[in-house]
């Protein structure tokens, strides 16, 4: 829409959908690379081949109940794969000069920062504190992009995001799952009591701060996104439902009947708050998508693709 040239890199693993870009598949100022940034030697040719200014690195296994049941993929890819991406941008930068608008954009998340209490949030200061192999993956990944700054000069932005939802999110994650579930009139499954706290984000919210950070951002900088969103899982969940039975004329209020606790995850972090004052007060950045909106847009899009 802002008249970028993109390459999508991507290696269409369990959770890809083609028919996410559908509508720019045929559009001059889109290529689709199907590389897997675990491949070196292949994610070099994509540098080789395109004249890129920005990197947006947001490549990530990413799903914490699959980190613990098989972490040797969050290794790979979190940790490995950013490192290959480093290498071959540093390598493009450098190969072309080291011009100066080049950037390297890291995406990653709160969850590096590990469990708050019921008081304070996260900043760009809080110390690291990751509890799970999926935000120790984040973590080093994080600590490699600020090595190669400080080692090679590599210019590099990073971004700590609190939980993102909103359309097409891959129905692994609680947000979908509960929608989904309740349009099938499924057991809606809820860690615990359901008292873990999260902030949410909406996803096109999210997008705008990544791109007024990669161009705005100021060099070497880490900047923390939220949405202004606190709530329990429990509290979510009935939002959710009663959004779903609000758009589907269900004046009985069924869903809510589905919601089930189950077995609690293992290490699971009590709490998450982004304090995003950095972010605003500097680039101009803040949520703008509220909660109540955003999960209407959502539970309408997942809706008229179910029924």
């Amino acid at each position: 829409e802002r008249g970028h040239s993109v390459v999508n890199v991507d290696a269409l693993t369990y959770a890809a959908c083609l028919e996410n870009v559908a509508n720019v598949v045929d559009h001059p100022n889109y290529v689709f690379e199907q590389v897997d940034i675990r491949d070196r030697a292949a994610l070099e040719n994509v540098f080789a081949k395109h004249t890129l200014d920005a990197v947006m690195h947001l490549a990530a296994e990413s799903h914490v109940d699959r980190s613990i049941d098989g972490p040797a993929d969050f290794i790979e890819t979190n940790v490995n794969g950013t490192f290959n991406m480093l290498e071959a941008a540093r390598s493009y930068w450098q190969v072309q000069g080291k011009p100066k608008g080049f950037r390297f954009h890291h995406i990653s998340t709160d969850e590096v920062f590990g469990s708050l209490g019921p008081t304070g949030m996260f900043t760009e200061d809080t110390p690291y504190d990751p509890r799970s192999p999926y935000s120790a993956s984040k973590a080093s990944s994080d600590h490699l992009v600020r090595a190669w700054h400080e080692t090679y000069g590599l210019p590099v932005v990073l971004t700590n995001c609190s939980n993102n939802y909103g359309p097409y999110h891959f129905p692994e994650k609680l947000v979908p799952v509960v929608i989904l579930n309740a349009l099938a009139e499924k057991p809606l499954p809820i860690y615990g009591d359901g008292g873990n706290i999260r902030d949410w984000l909406y996803v096109e919210d999210h997008v705008r701060a990544i791109d007024t950070i990669l161009y705005q951002g100021k060099i070497g900088e880490t900047y923390c996104i939220g949405g202004d969103s606190e709530l329990s899982n429990l509290q979510l969940a009935y939002l959710l439902v009663e959004e779903v039975d609000r758009q589907l004329g269900n004046t009985l209020g069924i869903s809510k009947t589905l919601i089930s606790f189950v077995e609690d995850r293992k290490g699971h972090d009590f709490r998450y708050a982004i304090d995003h004052s950095k972010l605003t007060d500097d680039l101009g950045w803040k949520p703008t998508t509220s909660l109540e909106k955003g999960l209407e847009t959502t539970v309408s899009w997942y809706l008229h693709r179910v029924k």
